[in-house]
């Protein structure tokens, strides 16, 4: 497998059902409330699984936060019971350690369905408030086996117990973690926001099949502000372009530059900077994927 191999055959008269486990913000674009219009549009019909309730993100100095953990059992037996297939288990930020068995739950049920992991755990080397150590420690057996392991450089270092190394990677540096995410059992590892101070951002491509020594560098531009959001925007996206039966690493292209441009439709928008990404403007990219 390389990192041109396509992970999913896309039929163009079929609906691709994707079962997206994340949270749901009610005000503050990112979660799930980024995960249903952004694949959607890319012509996948989105089953979410609410793994906790908020008010609003949580850069905002005020929100409500609601664990739906007892919930999820009764939620997923109700899915079996009516003989809900799923082409694909998309994960995101989770309420409790808990939670990671409902996932590997979902995986056991439906073996055949893309295990597409987004480890959202921190960001700036730092965890998320309502995250534990103990939820990280959880989170970590998701990487064995995920079809596409998705973590920034602080996700990185929490799945990995290693330091974290900042932003500033040399390409010997990428292929030490490219290697050491590989070594957790991902098939394919997208390593996200490497930044080496040059007006460029990078992301990682590698697959286990050739080994992180044949990484793909994908490169973007960076823009001069940072909009909360766009890791789950970017998570969303390229979930969508590999259902459309795009390459890893071309969906992670896709991705990149799907962000980018929606964070330059953001930053018209009133207090764009705590808002979160607002890609409503940009959509068309997603589903010029799939249209016949």
């Amino acid at each position: 497998m390389s990192n041109n191999a396509v992970l999913y055959q896309r039929d163009a008269t079929y609906i691709p059902r994707i079962a997206a486990v994340h949270d749901m913000c009610g005000y503050g674009k990112c979660s799930l409330t980024a995960a249903i219009p952004i694949l959607s549009a890319a012509g996948c019909d989105v089953c979410p699984v609410p793994t906790a309730l908020f008010s609003a993100h949580t850069m905002y100095q005020h929100y409500t936060f609601h664990d739906t953990t007892e919930i999820l059992a009764g939620y997923l037996d109700a899915w079996q019971q009516e003989g809900v297939d799923l082409d694909g288990v998309y994960s995101g930020f989770l309420g409790s350690a808990e939670q990671v068995a409902i996932i590997q739950r979902l995986y056991r049920e439906y073996p055949h369905a893309l295990r597409l992991v987004d480890p959202v755990m921190g960001d700036g080397g730092h965890m998320y408030p309502t995250y534990t150590e103990e939820l990280c420690q959880e989170m970590a057996k998701l990487a064995d086996g995920a079809d596409i392991l998705m973590p920034n450089l602080t996700e990185a270092s929490i799945l990995t117990g290693r330091e974290y190394p900042g932003q500033n990677l040399n390409d010997e540096q990428i292929v030490d973690w490219l290697g050491t995410l590989l070594d957790l059992g991902a098939k394919n590892v997208v390593l996200k926001g490497i930044d080496r101070g040059d007006g460029t951002l990078r992301n990682a491509v590698a697959n286990a099949a050739d080994g992180a020594d044949q990484f793909t560098l994908l490169t973007h531009e960076k823009l001069p502000y940072m909009i909360h959001g766009t890791g789950d925007a970017f998570a969303s996206a390229l979930c969508g372009a590999v259902m459309s039966g795009r390459s890893v690493a071309e969906s992670a292209q896709i991705a990149g530059e799907f962000v980018r441009h929606a964070m330059q439709s953001t930053r018209n928008q009133p207090n764009f900077t705590e808002r979160g990404v607002s890609f409503e403007l940009n959509l068309g990219e997603m589903t010029a994927l799939v249209q016949q």
